[in-house]
């Protein structure tokens, strides 16, 4: 597959993140998808997940946790199956109300047409001090 081709599988899946349709995004994953935003344990959404049943999951915690006011997926980097993605995100996390804003970096490993890896990298700081609640208080 063309990198144009695999950039696009990234944006399509982006698109679908932002229409809220969960099962086109878990449509373009591989069955064995290797999913993973790293961070640590305080973050809810931080770990591995393998497999669409355990990608499914993730994004019911995510919607489940924030509220987006801003998507923004700025710049897409190719470079054979692999696709950088640079961009920005904001919002406000339910249960506290307090808002969070992070620039962040995801990298897509796209094969036959379908994302098989996926790994982002953020200001895991500042989203966990969102959802504490503890400090939304004081």
């Amino acid at each position: 597959m063309t990198e144009q081709k695999n950039t696009k599988v990234v944006q399509d899946a982006y698109a679908a993140f932002q229409g809220t349709d969960i099962p086109a995004i878990i449509n373009s994953l591989t069955d064995d998808i290797d999913w993973q935003v790293l961070g640590p344990p305080e973050l809810p959404i931080a770990g591995v997940r393998k497999g669409k049943p355990e990608v499914n999951r993730f994004f019911k915690q995510v919607a489940e946790l924030w509220n987006f006011e801003r998507f923004d997926p700025r710049q897409f980097i190719e470079q054979g199956d692999i696709v950088v993605v640079l961009g920005y995100y904001g919002g406000t996390a339910k249960e506290s109300g307090r808002k969070f804003a992070a620039e962040w970096a995801h990298v897509f490993t796209v094969k036959n047409g379908r994302i098989a890896k996926f790994r982002e990298y953020t200001d895991t700081a500042n989203l966990i001090g969102a959802l504490n609640l503890a400090a939304a208080r004081t």
